[in-house]
């Protein structure tokens, strides 16, 4: 990594209020621009958050907006409403009230005398998918979008459901951590010392748990549609640069974004990486100057600059080279290919019978199958990465090919097709590609989950009439992977798939008819390529953050048996910074554990709980802290929910609130 301090334009920053169509909101910014940009004035790119820049996004934000300003950019950071230190009261994620607040900052940052009227967007997750959103409802002076790790479609590529199934382990530990993320108060500092306080209780008292909203929504409805750019991607007029990381749950976004967006406007990049800037050197590598690949668009729409970058490869994406599997990975090994079309050309469907014979064999999974999946969201941390899957394996039915007499190179989504019957009503179906070694290693390739509730579409739930056979398709995550010689490629199928996937209510099983079931491999034509190079990775001076060793080291993922009452515990430690302390004396601490607990082969048994603490405090004047706790379990016929926060200021209780919430089970 090479540390810049000096650019080629002086750079200066400030922070400053921007009004909102309301008239009563105002969102407050940070802005590193050229210090002689009212001479000379910039195109301004804009990152559009509600993780607060004051503290938690800061280091993150040292690292490229000074950067890009001292490049010729006015780079500017703007707490979304409610969070952070702008004013007003949180809403719902991607709610419209955020979405035309970003067309507000947009267009306030059009009109200033420093900028050129051009402005682009940029963001990793809760920034990438509101840059889309944003980009679809077309503000005039959007001219090109940086879109990291973000999705087109809310409802089937995010952090609530898969596969028309529940997602157990995003569904509650996201929402827990975004109810003690919107508790968290603004800083004194930025507000003034007579406003924060006020400032929180109005925040305090406007929260409501996002999960009750998301189990209220259990098939794909208008909630979902909204803000999902897969409903039209013709809305979009800006130029979109698509970055996603094969380690990251949201990469297929790339794959439908290069698909569907006219090739004169977008470019796609999907690399080893996990939920990570590209840049930032975390696990896995190998990192990129992502910054220099950005400036590039950037010159190109913002200011008319012939870079190349429209001349690169429709989609760029890295072929992960076969490894023993691991919970992470310093550098995976593999090879940048280029692809001008996407679908490819150079990608033909290998179809293979799952096993010959006409019988069908009996697939019932323990429910804890599935507690080796790994971290949905991996961040870099040590044990992110799925382990070993032969424990995996030994709990579903396995279909493993011949060893393969050559390499073979998948770029895409594979695709499992099976002839099933089901002896419940409701019942999921999951199915892992995994790489087999010669000594029986097995390394997840990638995965696919599917509601046979949802198998007709997203936006129904059709119970299924046991007895009776049919043809379902499960759509895999997207990947790049090559088999080597000798090793199989192994198709598992299971029914359970805790805590990712939330059980049904009933105990069930499948049978599956192999000789009528196939995998369907997105075969890549092996070949030479013309070399595709990055720079070096480059950011601006690191902030001087000091970060706390935790005073009581704990396991990030501890699974624990409890053998007599049958019972399997996942405890995981999300490890987002923990503690630390800024420049400017604001101390920071955080700690959270999530709790997942299922029992033998009683699905009404899974429980989820996050618990969450956050203190913040300056000098003698601001300590600030804040306990969250949220709960999901389920009956046969509901999800029940119970959520409560304690926000403390100085030792005394500012607000105490409770929540209890039931969602009929409609699909889940």
């Amino acid at each position: 990594m090479r540390y810049r301090d000096q650019f080629e334009r002086q750079v200066v920053h400030e922070d400053v209020w921007i009004p909102t169509r309301d008239g009563r909101t105002r969102l407050h910014a940070r802005i590193w621009r050229p210090v002689d940009a009212e001479s000379d004035p910039v195109p301004a790119l804009l990152e559009y958050l509600p993780y607060r820049k004051s503290d938690w996004t800061a280091p993150r934000d040292a690292q490229r907006h000074p950067w890009y300003a001292g490049h010729g950019y006015a780079s500017v950071r703007v707490d979304i409403r409610g969070h952070g230190d702008s004013e007003g009261t949180p809403g719902d994620e991607y709610d419209a009230q955020e979405l035309a607040d970003g067309v507000d900052v947009v267009n306030w940052l059009a009109a200033q005398p420093w900028c050129t009227g051009k402005v682009g967007m940029f963001g990793i997750s809760w920034g990438g998918f509101n840059s889309l959103q944003i980009a679809a409802l077309a503000p005039e002076p959007l001219k090109a979008v940086v879109t990291v790790c973000s999705t087109d479609d809310r409802y089937d590529n995010d952090v609530h459901y898969t596969g028309g199934a529940v997602l157990g382990i995003d569904m509650l530990a996201w929402a827990g951590t975004m109810l003690a993320f919107a508790s968290r108060p603004p800083d004194p500092a930025n507000v003034g010392a007579d406003r924060w306080l006020p400032m929180w209780r109005e925040r305090l008292d406007s929260l409501v748990p996002f999960l009750h909203t998301w189990l209220d929504h259990q098939q794909r409805d208008a909630y979902w549609k909204h803000g999902s750019v897969c409903e039209d991607y013709t809305a979009i007029d800006a130029a979109v640069l698509a970055v996603g990381g094969w380690n990251d749950p949201y990469r297929d976004t790339v794959l439908r974004l290069v698909e569907h967006l006219p090739a004169d406007r977008v470019r796609g990049l999907i690399g080893p990486w996990s939920h990570q800037y590209p840049d930032r050197g975390l696990p896995p590598g190998p990192a990129i100057g992502f910054l220099q690949e950005t400036l590039r668009w950037w010159d190109q729409h913002l200011k008319d600059t012939d870079t190349g970058v429209m001349r690169e490869p429709l989609l760029r994406a890295w072929i992960n080279d076969p490894v023993p599997p691991a919970t992470s990975y310093d550098v995976m090994p593999g090879r940048w290919v280029g692809d001008d079309n996407w679908p490819s050309p150079k990608v033909t469907w290998s179809e293979r019978a799952l096993a010959a014979g006409s019988e069908s064999v009996l697939v019932r999974s323990p429910l804890h199958t599935g507690l080796d999946a790994g971290r949905f969201f991996p961040f870099g941390n040590a044990s992110d990465l799925p382990p070993d899957q032969r424990e995996e394996d030994g709990r579903s039915v396995c279909f493993d090919s011949e060893p393969l007499t050559g390499r073979i190179e998948i770029l895409g989504r594979p695709r499992v097709r099976l002839r099933l019957d089901s002896a419940t009503a409701r019942a999921n179906v999951i199915v892992r590609l995994c790489d087999v070694a010669p000594d029986g290693a097995s390394t997840l390739v990638t995965r696919g989950v599917l509601n046979l509730l949802s198998r007709h579409g997203r936006d129904q739930a059709v119970e299924w009439t046991p007895g009776t056979y049919e043809d379902v398709e499960v759509e895999l995550t997207g990947i790049g992977y090559a088999f080597p010689p000798g090793h199989r490629v192994r198709v598992a199928v299971s029914d359970a798939y805790w805590p990712w996937v939330w059980p049904h209510g009933e105990r069930g099983e499948l049978r599956v008819v192999p000789a009528d079931s196939a995998v369907l491999l997105p075969v890549r034509a092996a070949g030479e390529e013309p070399p595709i190079v990055f720079e070096e990775p480059e950011q601006a001076s690191p902030l001087p953050v000091t970060y706390d060793r935790p005073a009581e080291p704990r396991p990030e993922r501890l699974v624990t048996h409890d053998v007599a009452a049958g019972e399997w515990t996942l405890e995981v430690d999300p490890n987002y910074g923990g503690s630390r302390t800024y420049p400017d004396g604001l101390r920071y601490e955080e700690s959270a554990r999530e709790t997942y607990r299922v029992r033998g082969d009683a699905p009404l048994s899974a429980s989820a709980v996050s618990e969450w603490r956050i203190r913040l405090r300056r000098g003698d004047d601001f300590d600030a802290e804040i306990m969250a706790r949220t709960e999901l379990r389920a009956s046969a016929a509901d999800f029940v929910m119970d959520s409560r926060i304690e926000a403390r200021a100085n030792g005394e209780t500012v607000v105490k609130r409770s929540w209890h919430h039931t969602s009929a089970r409609t699909s889940g």
